[in-house]
């Protein structure tokens, strides 16, 4: 059985490291990406008590009644609230199981821009009742992209091209910040047979940069015999993952990996999760042709444009 090559990154060594240790840590993430498509993010300086902040208040409108949230209802890829039973992840080319809805809620916001797209850049949405909510989270998401661009620095090195290749291909990029309540087993019942908190899919964007809490309704990631195994959890470290477009612009070098969240457990009846996801895309517009060899991994994808497959995974994961 295969096992998971998830390691720990420290961005604060990449910081201030050389040419030389700069290249053997890009070596480094370069063989989990094709290995496994993961790995943590330790140093980035991020405060913890930032992110408590932020799952603090946000427990505080999830609490809310669901007549009153309601108000502020959206549906995939949309700002606001995303209610139980209304989204159901899948495998791309899979067909997910509607009656099997993911057994989460969430609140999403993104990157606002009043001279981009409206599809893309649309204004988000802010709980009267949670006025505390606006600012931690707007913190937070700024601080995350900027982590975002550094990170695919380091991805470009790993590829041998230039450290500025990706990010000059994704300035105008929107981003999705959800903040996911995976309720406890006492509020859900007990799941459906093949029920999760989040089936087993892959992310579709460039990158994911996931604060999570462990637990034994966790994140699980598949390994390359088809097994699935616990993902690492290191305190303040974030986890990501390689998501389907930057997959198909290396020519799978990279794997985007499929993942899931394990639904409640009786190990622990009364087990509430909160999960800060960041998916960090590229230019909407973007056209993404798989680079050649060496830098790719060979496989000739047809060329996409980025917003094209977006919503297409979008539409797939909604329940109407």
């Amino acid at each position: 059985m295969s096992t998971l090559d998830i390691p720990l990154f420290d961005i604060g060594t990449w910081r201030t490291a050389g040419v030389e240790e700069r290249a053997v840590l890009a070596a480094r993430l370069d063989r989990a990406m094709q290995d496994c498509g993961f790995f943590m993010v330790s140093g980035h300086g991020i405060d913890d008590a930032l992110k408590e902040r932020i799952r603090e208040v946000s427990r505080t409108f999830f609490a809310l009644p669901d007549t009153v949230k309601e108000a502020y209802a959206t549906g995939v890829g949309g700002r606001g609230w995303i209610a139980q039973g209304r989204e159901a992840n899948a495998f791309y080319g899979e067909v997910a199981d509607a009656n099997k809805a993911d057994l989460k809620e969430s609140f999403t916001l993104g990157r606002e821009d009043p001279a981009g797209d409206p599809a893309w850049f649309m204004a988000n949405v802010w709980p009267d009742q949670v006025p505390g909510l606006r600012e931690p989270v707007t913190e937070y998401a700024a601080q995350v992209q900027d982590l975002y661009r550094e990170l695919l620095e380091v991805l470009a090195t790993a590829l041998g091209l230039e450290p500025g290749y990706f990010v000059e291909r994704t300035r105008n990029a929107p981003y999705t910040f959800n903040i996911n309540r995976y309720p406890a087993l006492s509020v859900t019942g007990a799941p459906l047979e093949g029920q999760f908190r989040v089936a087993p899919h892959t992310d579709w964007g460039m990158l994911t940069i996931l604060d999570r809490q462990p637990g034994y309704g966790g994140l699980q990631v598949q390994t390359l015999d088809g097994e699935w195994a616990d993902a690492p959890h290191v305190p303040g470290a974030f986890t990501v993952n390689i998501a389907d477009l930057l997959a198909r612009w290396t020519g799978d070098r990279w794997r985007s990996t499929r993942h899931r969240v394990l639904p409640p457990s009786q190990a622990d009846p009364n087990e509430e999760l909160i999960s800060l996801i960041v998916f960090c895309e590229s230019d909407m517009d973007r056209v993404i042709t798989p680079l050649a060899p060496p830098a790719g991994g060979g496989t000739d994808h047809p060329p996409v444009v980025a917003g094209d497959y977006y919503r297409e995974r979008e539409a797939a994961a909604s329940v109407t």
